[in-house]
């Protein structure tokens, strides 16, 4: 795999820059989906099982005997490795030989069928560039541990694993790390068909009716934060992209897309700038910073301010120096906080377990209870219908209200619903909906402010220690700093924040920049933020840089011509024209 560690205008040889295929900026989830599908041969969105398993089993054994003596031998001598998962094709021989002789030995070798090694070679040279660090998932894993959350929201098929849409399911079997599953109760079967009951007051309904069939319970599961780095992490042994030096820590500045005069070319590149002052080519951007926007606060906080709050973002240690020092002396602690999704919730119940005295938990609406952060129906059994009807709107001012139905603002989990009234009867939480801070004053000697909420809480104490801001980030692609050339030389219609890409995920049809994530959600959907738009996002980026880059139909008539074992292995997998090997004949 091509990877970049160091690139200016010119090297010491004045040799011209070096022009990468594509340059991911962002190592989160929708980064790592992105590289991961480009590695991936055989997507699960586009192959069965079967054929995933009937193509890997033929690549793994090819070379070692021909089909016509395994036939003319009756099979002896042939004997076929375990099936462990769509990337075996991936792993080199050595592994895939230990394995087979450890399950002859009766061993057990669930570990190692999961330890892949690099791909010995990747279709596009690529660069990762992110501002948290040089290793993948580096801010995500941060802000759970910072969090000290246990559990991810999303559902078993929510992952970023191109090759198997059970892939995690298949991962915690295999692990055998099936205790750190937490089910998602009242969504499945009869529970969910109870639950409407008493919500809309119908006197009987049918278990055909509900939301999720039974039959799909094993997806109602959550991982722990643990299982699904764990996961994250074989993923990106497999499809090799652990190289060194493939992700820098770097923060982007701006973006170009332009004729580089130090290329002898007409053609137009892609200049991605750093806030150091170094330079990266490619011909190809893909824009995976999940929201991308400056953080949500009710206002800006001063430089003393900041002493005595800050966003959920920024937090570095928990509790925050003055509230632990108090919470060590035995004196009496009171914290805010503000916002009304999970974030906020979960801020709430770990500074209880800290040892704050009583947290004060302000929400500008109503508190909201569901599994997801989108309506069940986005993701039970007729979540193709709804699927089908945002991609066949009208518009995009139809799309983005359908966004804003299927999200409906913040919402907190049942779990954390059923935690948070346990704080309440302990009187150690106390819930304020439909509240704003309405003045406030911060004392910088004693580190402590005076606030006022609308409406007045009459208990509210005179001295609050803290302020958490669990708001929110702004995603208005128009105010992200890195696009301002962007914005300025190739300028596309927003909605409400919102760019209106094309279907492929790209800016325009003649700028190969790709957006996914929650910017992409006028084309994704609802679900566009979550791990199943990082995964839906890299598909549709995946074929679109195929046809950008030259790729895909050109390498594969290439191989065609080059090789005629190559011709009879895509026919016998079902791939392409199986007749097409008549010719050779």
């Amino acid at each position: 795999m091509t990877t970049t560690t160091d690139q200016n205008n010119t090297n010491n040889n004045n040799m011209p820059p070096e022009i990468l295929d594509v340059i991911i900026i962002g190592a989160g989830p929708c980064g790592l989906a992105v590289a991961a599908r480009l590695q991936e041969e055989t997507p699960s969105a586009i192959f069965t099982d079967e054929e995933h398993q009937r193509y890997h089993w033929i690549k793994r054994h090819s070379g070692r005997m021909s089909l016509v003596q395994a036939h003319n031998r009756k099979m002896k001598g042939v004997k076929a490795d375990k099936y462990t998962g769509i990337g075996s094709g991936r792993r080199d021989r050595s592994t895939s030989s230990s394995r087979s002789d450890s399950s002859t030995n009766g061993s057990d070798a669930s570990s190692s069928s999961w330890s892949s090694s690099c791909s010995s070679s990747s279709r596009y040279s690529m660069l990762v560039l992110d501002s948290s660090g040089n290793r993948w998932m580096e801010k995500w894993n941060r802000l759970f541990r910072m969090l000290e959350i246990e559990h991810l929201r999303s559902p078993m098929f929510f992952h970023v694993d191109p090759g198997d849409r059970d892939g995690l399911l298949a991962y915690t079997q295999e692990m055998g790390r099936e205790k750190e599953l937490w089910e998602i109760t009242g969504c499945v079967g009869q529970e969910l068909s109870k639950h409407k009951k008493k919500k809309k007051r119908i006197k009987s309904r049918t278990t055909s009716e509900v939301e999720v069939d039974e039959r799909d319970r094993k997806d109602y599961f959550t991982p722990s934060t643990k299982l699904f780095a764990d996961y994250c992490a074989s993923i990106v042994s497999r499809y090799g992209l652990d190289v060194p030096g493939q992700i820098l820590q770097q923060e982007v500045d701006d973006i170009k897309y332009d004729i580089v005069r130090e290329l002898s070319t007409t053609e137009k590149f892609f200049t991605v700038i750093t806030k150091d002052g170094r330079k990266f080519y490619s011909r190809a951007v893909v824009l995976a910073i999940g929201p991308g926007g400056a953080k949500i606060m009710p206002w800006q906080l001063s430089s003393e301010e900041q002493m005595g709050a800050c966003h959920s973002m920024d937090i570095r240690s928990f509790p925050s120096p003055n509230v632990k020092s108090k919470i060590k002396e035995h004196r009496e602690t009171n914290v805010v906080v503000v916002g009304g999704g999970l974030t906020s919730a979960q801020l709430a119940d770990m500074a209880i377990r800290k040892g704050v005295t009583r947290v004060w938990y302000l929400l500008r609406s109503g508190l909201k209870v569901k599994p997801f952060d989108v309506d069940l129906t986005w993701m039970g059994k007729f979540r193709n219908y709804e699927k089908a009807v945002f991609w066949s709107a009208d518009d995009d001012d139809e799309r983005l209200e359908m966004i804003k139905t299927a999200r409906n603002g913040g919402s907190i989990t049942p779990r954390f619903h059923k935690i948070l009234k346990q704080h309440v009867t302990c009187k150690r939480l106390s819930i304020h909906t439909h509240t704003v801070i309405a003045s406030k004053e911060f004392d910088p000697s004693s580190k402590t402010w005076r606030i006022t909420t609308d409406p007045p809480i009459p208990d509210l104490p005179p001295r609050i220690d803290y302020l958490y801001f669990a708001t929110g980030v702004n995603s208005n692609v128009s105010e992200i700093p890195l696009l301002r050339t962007i914005n300025c030389e190739y300028p596309i219609e927003v909605k409400q924040g919102l760019p209106c890409i094309t279907d492929d995920l790209m800016w325009k049809q003649d700028v190969p920049l790709f957006v996914t994530g929650k910017l992409a959600a006028l084309r994704l959907g609802p679900g566009a933020a979550n791990l199943e738009g990082a995964r839906l996002g890299a598909e549709r980026v995946a074929w679109a840089l195929e046809e950008t880059l030259g790729k895909g139909k050109g390498d594969e008539k290439a191989e065609e011509e080059s090789s005629a074992s190559s011709t009879l292995l895509k026919s016998f997998c079902g791939l392409g024209n199986r007749y097409a090997g008549l010719s050779l004949a």
